[in-house]
């Protein structure tokens, strides 16, 4: 599907793309393109729906203490990266 923009620079999207994907996404910017993403109404529910039961069995306190670690430890990573420039 080729789509152009509008003096204003708006996409407008078909309505049978609306119907199935909905109404938000994310615009992300890729070093050779841009790319649209849904977003989910409910994103936990779209989480919840791409993972299934991977986690049924996880405590989620654990799970939220592995992301934030893995947070910090991009967050240090990204800073480190900085300082080398």
């Amino acid at each position: 599907m080729s789509k152009s923009t509008d003096e204003r620079g708006r996409l407008y999207l078909p309505k049978d793309v609306r119907e199935r994907f909905g109404e938000t996404y994310r615009v992300v910017e890729l070093p050779s393109h841009v790319a649209l993403f849904p977003v989910d109404e409910d994103p936990l529910e779209g989480v919840q729906e791409a993972v299934g039961d991977a986690f049924e069995n996880e405590n989620v306190e654990e799970l939220k203490e592995q992301a934030r670690e893995a947070l910090a430890e991009s967050a240090r990573d990204n800073d480190e990266g900085r300082d080398e420039n």
